[in-house]
């Protein structure tokens, strides 16, 4: 089977988009805080983001495991079903964190904002894409699937800090 993780730590126009404009770095997967899954399942940091954010993937298996973020501020939410989808989403829109109505409207707007710094960003994505063997959906399909995913299958991937045993707030709403 083919490795994204081997992938992006290959090929350096995948790693650097991933980092910024993605803000996900591999190898960043210690949390903040001492977590866990209240379904029990087993869960493993390995990225995060530039604001201590982590990427979980959940239960055994592979890349193709469901994917948890959790940023430092107590939210967390089921960003994607596997790997690839992960990817998908950071190089469509990395803005994602940011985007609250999940419309194609608002991702524009979004867009716009990054591409005033980063002029380049569509030719840089799409080399990363390429580089990872990935096909990328329009930003209005990788915000549906994001949110449906994090509204959906979500509902059953609750983080906890194990400390307090208080469960993390959702970052996206159904």
């Amino acid at each position: 089977m083919h490795s994204l993780i081997t992938a992006v730590v290959t090929h350096d126009d995948a790693a650097r988009f991933l980092t910024w404009p993605g803000d996900f770095e591999l190898g960043r997967g210690d949390h903040v805080e001492s977590v866990h899954l209240a379904s029990g399942a087993a869960l493993e940091g390995f990225a995060g983001d530039g604001a201590g954010g982590t990427y979980f993937f959940c239960g055994d298996g592979g890349e193709e495991r469901p994917v948890l973020y959790a940023d430092s501020e107590g939210g967390a939410a089921l960003v994607a079903i596997g790997l690839p989808e992960l990817l998908r989403l950071l190089l469509v829109a990395p803005w994602w964190r940011d985007c609250r109505a999940f419309t194609a409207a608002e991702s524009r707007e979004l867009a716009a904002q990054y591409l005033e710094d980063m002029p380049d960003l569509t030719v840089r994505r799409d080399r990363a894409a390429e580089a990872l063997g990935l096909t990328l959906p329009t930003e209005a399909e990788v915000l549906a699937r994001l949110h449906q995913v994090a509204t959906g299958a979500g509902k059953d991937f609750v983080l906890v800090f194990t400390a307090e045993d208080e469960p993390y707030d959702p970052l996206i709403k159904g």
